[in-house]
């Protein structure tokens, strides 16, 4: 879709700008506090780790302070790296609504799109029969630039999850449940707490082929059953 014709949601550009700069700047600053300290440290009568703390501290000026400056600012982009790359992008138009995260892209038809809100640090696209058509990932841009944007699309936004009372905790083992469902629930468990989001993404797309609706909260596993078709 051409550039004009689409409404975008990203990280403002003061942000962008803020932390492009204040990323290398802090990093460098980090570096050159720890050169100092490490300087500091030498002095005493007994330092942990003495012979490598003592060789830091006597590399000759003025090229270890320009070092660690240097050394800093690089780790301070790339931590200014990670932080961009890990925002949510948003591009609406009258058609469809777009969303990249690093390599990672969702997209919704305008049509299929019953319900439009936010979930915690996620943008729902929730279709006609509840079920979640995209569940995004990453850090928001403004939550009122988001809700501006579809709405002035005419996407059908609402405040929150209009099929939230409907979920249950999930218990391993409970009779409304198939067997083949609890599997992928307790894998499902198991990348949650071993933090493994990828995985714990295609499991809820397993789920789904079941017509269950999974969402968390912290390590806690909540579910609804999808309606039959309309």
């Amino acid at each position: 879709m051409p550039a004009s014709d689409q409404t975008v949601v990203t990280i403002p550009a003061l942000h962008r700008i803020l932390v492009w700069v204040g990323g290398p700047l802090l990093g460098a600053g980090v570096l050159w506090l720890v050169k100092a300290l490490i300087g500091w440290a030498a002095t005493w009568p007994w330092v942990p780790f003495e012979k490598p703390v003592k060789l830091l501290a006597g590399l000759a000026e003025p090229y270890a302070t320009m070092g660690a400056l240097g050394l800093g600012a690089v780790a301070g982009l790339v931590l200014a790296f990670l932080i961009i790359v890990d925002h949510l992008g948003i591009a609406v138009d009258d058609t469809r609504a777009v969303f990249t995260h690093g390599e990672r892209r969702w997209e919704a038809p305008r049509a299929d799109a019953a319900a439009v809100f936010l979930d915690g640090e996620h943008v729902v696209v929730q279709g006609h029969r509840t079920e979640e058509l995209v569940r995004t990932r990453g850090d928001l841009p403004r939550r009122a630039d988001i809700e501006r944007a579809f709405l002035a699309r005419g996407y059908p936004w609402v405040a929150g999850d209009p099929a939230r009372a409907e979920f249950r905790l999930w218990a391993d083992g409970h009779p409304d449940l198939d067997a083949a469902a609890h599997a992928f629930f307790r894998a499902r468990q198991v990348a949650l707490e071993k933090d493994q989001k990828d995985d714990a993404d295609e499991l809820r797309a397993e789920l789904a082929r079941l017509d269950l609706v999974v969402r968390e909260e912290g390590k806690k596993q909540y579910w609804r059953r999808l309606p039959s078709e309309l």
